[in-house]
């Protein structure tokens, strides 16, 4: 026995694993860096946006008619001005305002997506809720002119429905500017939250209507829990897209609703004075990224105290 070979290992009497052979051909090596080359395409399109940043980052600490070599914080000490902290809070507030309303309506229309059993009706849907990103901004806005001018449509309807004696002033005007926001913005709020809401399984609706839940009870306490990370991706989306709207703001806000993109043009456009416009858009991305940070953090953090309670 003691000069048999050593056959099995010492803890157990199961055989020694044998070494794998370490394939080093070229056609291993393809397979594993096949991952990495489906990634590339995306990879490189995130790195020319990060490079993009980054010069802007470097601009709004240059001077106007010498960006690339002067280095001054002038930019920024500036931006404590009141016009641009009060265009700055109208932006957040108007991209706060567009999200929750974006998201009561859209709640409804992602519940229909996800639970209608007609595929017609579903595409159907699917393509209404499509159209405005398949229209240009700029298409979208002139037809809100024509819909809210003081001759439009809207109020046309109001005076002949003898709800209102004269026209009311849409544009130009804070709540004109709200309404182009929901209108652009709502698809990118419906369609996480119909994904979300088609993953959570009708049974746990059945078992909440068995229990004596209402229609509102079951939405309320079963669906949009469950669908909650769909909720606030709908949401973060809508908020980021319209804290930087620029067409919809022009167009139906003009100077009269000073939303900080506007403004960033104006510093571009006529005044060519480029550090400033890259230090308004770097505060503006930062801001933007800091709110949507925050609100997933207390997402997170009610989800916690959510589950610790259950």
């Amino acid at each position: 026995m003691s000069g048999m070979p050593a056959l099995f290992s010492r803890r157990g009497n199961a055989p020694a694993p044998a070494a794998q052979p370490v394939d080093a051909s070229p056609d291993a090596s393809l397979r594993r860096a096949h991952p990495w080359l489906l990634l590339a395409p995306i990879l490189v399109f995130l790195a020319v946006l990060a490079a993009a940043a980054l010069v802007v980052l470097r601009m709004s600490f240059g001077v106007q008619g010498n960006e690339w070599h002067a280095f001054t914080l002038q930019n920024y000490v500036e931006l404590a001005d009141g016009y641009f902290l009060k265009s700055l809070w109208l932006t957040l507030r108007l991209a706060f305002q567009s999200m929750i309303c974006a998201v009561l309506l859209a709640i409804p229309v992602a519940l229909a997506m996800a639970r209608t059993e007609s595929r017609l009706m579903r595409r159907l849907l699917l393509a209404g809720v499509l159209l405005p990103l398949l229209v240009n901004l700029l298409l979208q806005g002139y037809g809100w002119l024509v819909i809210l001018g003081p001759a439009g449509l809207l109020n046309h309807a109001l005076l002949g429905s003898g709800l209102v004696s004269r026209p009311v002033m849409w544009l130009y005007r804070e709540h004109g500017v709200l309404l182009g926001l929901i209108q652009t913005a709502f698809p990118l709020a419906v369609l996480p939250m119909s994904s979300a809401m088609r993953a959570v399984s009708i049974s746990y609706e059945e078992a909440a209507a068995t229990l004596g839940a209402t229609r509102w009870q079951t939405m309320r306490d079963v669906m949009l829990p469950l669908a909650l990370p769909g909720v606030v991706s709908g949401a973060l989306l809508v908020f980021a897209y319209n804290a930087s709207a620029f067409a919809v703001p022009l167009l139906l806000g003009g100077r009269r609703v000073p939303m900080l993109a506007v403004l960033v043009h104006d510093q571009v456009a006529p005044l060519l004075n480029w550090p400033a416009a890259s230090a308004s858009g770097v505060v503006l991305m930062v801001a933007t990224l800091s709110v949507m940070a925050l609100s997933q953090r207390l997402v997170r953090r009610t989800q916690r105290l959510e589950d610790a309670d259950s």
